[in-house]
């Protein structure tokens, strides 16, 4: 059973950056197009961006232009850079296979504040 592990959130003021990263643990695994999620208070869980396996992207309209995705396939390894950070972006982060999901991490929390 493979796992997926998120790291690289933090707290960062509006207009700051942060780099998520989440690699596969268990069973080495390459999945066809991985996605970052985010899951704020009071909030549904939400796609933010996803990558094919070819490197097709895709970006929810609230986070185009500010955030990209990027993957190393040798090492099962997801990216998220999320430049002009803003309030609203405030939420646990979590990847997962966007067609063949498997269970879900423990995420990595983002806040941003002033």
């Amino acid at each position: 059973q493979v796992q997926l592990v998120e790291s690289g959130g933090g707290l960062v003021q509006p207009g700051g950056s942060l780099r998520l990263s989440c690699a596969a643990s268990g069973r080495n695994v390459n999945y066809d197009t991985m996605g970052w999620y985010r899951q704020a208070p009071g909030r549904q869980r939400e796609l933010v961006a996803r990558i094919s396996i070819v490197g097709s992207t895709y970006y929810a309209d609230s986070v185009k232009d500010r955030f990209t995705i990027s993957r190393d396939n040798a090492k099962n390894t997801v990216y998220l850079q999320m430049n002009s950070l803003k309030p609203e972006d405030t939420a646990v982060y979590y990847c997962n296979s966007v067609f063949q999901p498997v269970s879900w991490g423990q995420g990595t929390q983002v806040t941003v504040s002033s």
